[in-house]
């Protein structure tokens, strides 16, 4: 029996590893922030897009029956302030963005948003909590 599948034009694999990536980035600035505010809300970002990111992936290969590959290296810029975070949240919710309006299962879409929300969250502490 063939399985029917639709190629989602969101490029998971960028967004899933970008997502895995956070997890670090975001937990070294953490560990570099003199701002308790900073440090708790930066924690529950890491704590939680880990999981957010292996959600996204079982689904979309379980529903596209396809594994999907990571780049075998990377740049990995470091952040040192709150700042610095908020600016790469900024820039991980327009691609979270970009792939949830293009994205054509509604059950990833469903974790992009709760994605979404966890940065809006996290950007709400970092910016308004001191």
């Amino acid at each position: 029996m063939e399985t029917l599948k639709r190629p989602s034009k969101c490029d998971i694999n960028t967004v899933v590893f970008e997502l895995l990536n956070g997890v670090t980035k975001v937990h070294l600035n953490h560990l570099l922030t003199t701002s308790y505010a900073a440090h708790k809300a930066m924690n529950e970002f890491y704590d939680s897009v880990g999981d957010l990111a292996d959600d996204i992936a079982e689904q979309y290969q379980g529903v596209t029956e396809q594994l999907l590959s990571f780049p075998t290296s990377m740049n990995f810029p470091t952040m040192r302030t709150p700042q610095d975070c908020i600016a790469y949240l900024r820039q991980l919710y327009s691609q979270v963005d970009s792939c949830h309006g293009q994205c054509q299962y509604s059950e990833i879409q469903n974790i992009l948003d709760e994605v979404k929300s966890l940065i809006n969250s996290t950007k709400y502490k970092l910016i308004f909590l001191k």
